[in-house]
């Protein structure tokens, strides 16, 4: 009954539900299940074969992409695929022999002692038998779908199925209510999205409570959510009798893996070209230098009312930024550069903060430790600059650079945290990071012991980095190719208790 339920529904369990970085191209299994019945006996098996083997490694990485996803629709859409796939599979299997559990499970070698020794020849036995197996794996996902649907609907809205073709739907009210149909191609509206509208993220006030953008705002939290081992482990075996059976055509490389293609086209968007390494290599041969691509802000920041998977690796997860340094007790100081509107600026938490200058077309081999290729007043700046010493004080001077305002540095411009993009400029930037540690970056109101704790706060790790980037190349969506190079490391800068 379950296999005629979910037939009936093709239409909509095999739309297209877009991914996060992905669309991946599902053929209609039913368009192929009528025209194996309208096939003649001669039929090419490996044509069929093949169509069907694409067909499963397509419908596979879309379950995986499904149960981490917090959508409703897209696993409800990959569960009716999944059943009218298996079912076409089974169609094209009994085809060739009503048994196929006696052929491909037998102990003997069933290239020789096969019944379809006669019929097939031995690829094609393997790619039968391997089908076959890859099927029956598949199937036993159908109950664990089942089972992550339902908690889904705890996540999204999950409009109710029509009845089968044929039958109308009642209502006691309105005879001739219309029937509102789900669209499984469109993302489930999640019950809880509301996110905090704010064009720059909330500064970190350490000692006093800030305001936020919105009163009383609470952000919802968004789900964690972690595929089953089951459901894994279900899958590998999927793919590894898929893998055997793509050996065993004519034509090698005819099949295409979608998960690839995913993966390549995100190394496109968010990395540098493999070549920018061997075009740059002369200099990158140089100690602390490298190379990187620095994206709009925006990249890093999850889209407004939207649901996501909070496991899921983000874009700087996926392409960290460099390291600038070596680690010490787990923190190691990092290039945060990312293209805020037209201006490069650093990503900071808790008390970081930077300022840099744009020197112009200064080649970045011409820089060293001494800054000899720098104007006096900037040089002087840059490596006299002594950071204070209390937390208090800390926030202002990062606010200082932020604003412009109330600078006394005795130059003739204002130094900012930030700085008009050019191609073919080099910046120079002098980046403080401190790990503080997690009860001051919760932003929650300290205890009496926490606030005595707070007297060893001179013991945390720091960094104080003089280093110097270049853009030397810029791409259509708005990021940048940028050189760097570390040019003298600072003590570590200490914070004193109050």
């Amino acid at each position: 009954m379950r296999y005629i339920f979910f037939s009936l529904l093709l239409p909509f369990s095999l739309a297209a539900v877009p991914g996060n970085h992905q669309t991946l191209d599902f053929r209609s299994s039913s368009s192929l299940k009528q025209n194996l019945a309208a096939t003649p006996a001669n039929e090419s098996f490996y044509t069929t074969a093949s169509q069907l083997i694409q067909q499963q490694i397509n419908l596979i990485a879309r379950i995986e992409q499904a149960i981490v996803s917090p959508d409703a629709n897209q696993m409800r859409s990959v569960a009716g695929q999944l059943t009218v796939h298996t079912k076409s599979v089974d169609a094209f299997i009994n085809r060739q022999y009503q048994s196929p559990k006696n052929v491909c499970t037998s102990r003997v070698d069933i290239t020789q002692n096969s019944p379809l020794a006669e019929q097939l020849t031995g690829s094609q036995l393997k790619i039968y038998c391997s089908l076959y197996a890859s099927n029956q794996e598949l199937l036993k996902l159908a109950p664990v779908l089942d089972r992550l649907l339902s908690r889904r609907g705890e996540l999204a809205l999950v409009t109710s199925l029509p009845l089968v073709t044929g039958e109308r739907q009642s209502d006691s009210v309105l005879s001739i209510a219309p029937l509102q149909r789900p669209q499984l191609d469109k993302l489930a509206t999640p019950f809880a999205t509301e996110a905090e509208n704010s064009a720059s993220p909330r500064q970190l006030i350490i000692g006093r409570t800030a305001k936020t953008a919105i009163a009383d705002y609470v952000p919802a939290v968004q789900p964690a959510i972690a595929a089953p081992e089951d459901a894994l482990t279900t899958l590998a075996a999927a793919k590894k009798y898929l893998t055997a059976a793509q050996v065993e055509f004519p034509l090698k490389n005819q099949f295409t893996d979608p998960q690839e293609t995913a993966a390549i086209l995100d190394r496109f968007t968010y990395d540098i070209d493999p070549q920018e390494p061997q075009t740059y290599a002369t200099f990158l041969k140089l100690p602390r230098t490298g190379i990187f691509r620095v994206l709009p802000g925006l990249a890093y920041q999850r889209p407004l009312n939207t649901q996501q998977n909070r496991l899921a690796a983000g874009v700087s997860e996926r392409y960290p930024f460099p390291l600038l340094g070596d680690t010490q007790g787990g923190f190691t100081p990092s290039l945060a550069l990312q293209i805020v509107g037209d201006r490069f600026e650093l990503g900071h938490q808790g008390v970081d903060y930077s300022f840099m200058v744009d020197l112009g077309d200064i080649p970045l081999t011409k820089l060293d430790s001494q800054l000899q290729a720098v104007a006096q007043s900037k040089r002087e700046f840059f490596l006299n600059y002594q950071p204070p010493k209390q937390l208090e004080d800390l926030q202002a001077e990062q606010r200082r650079f932020l604003t412009g305002k109330d600078q006394n540095w005795n130059l003739n411009q204002v130094i900012l945290a930030s700085a008009a993009v050019e191609l073919n400029h080099t910046y120079l930037v002098r980046s403080l990071q401190f790990q503080l540690p997690d009860m001051i970056l919760s932003g929650r109101p300290l205890s009496p012991q926490q606030s005595q704790s707070l007297g060893q706060i001179q013991k945390i790790p720091s960094s104080d980095i003089l280093l110097a980037f270049r853009p030397v190349r810029r791409r259509a969506d708005g990021s940048y190719t940028v050189l760097w190079r570390v040019l003298h490391q600072f003590p570590e800068p200490q914070i004193a208790a109050n």
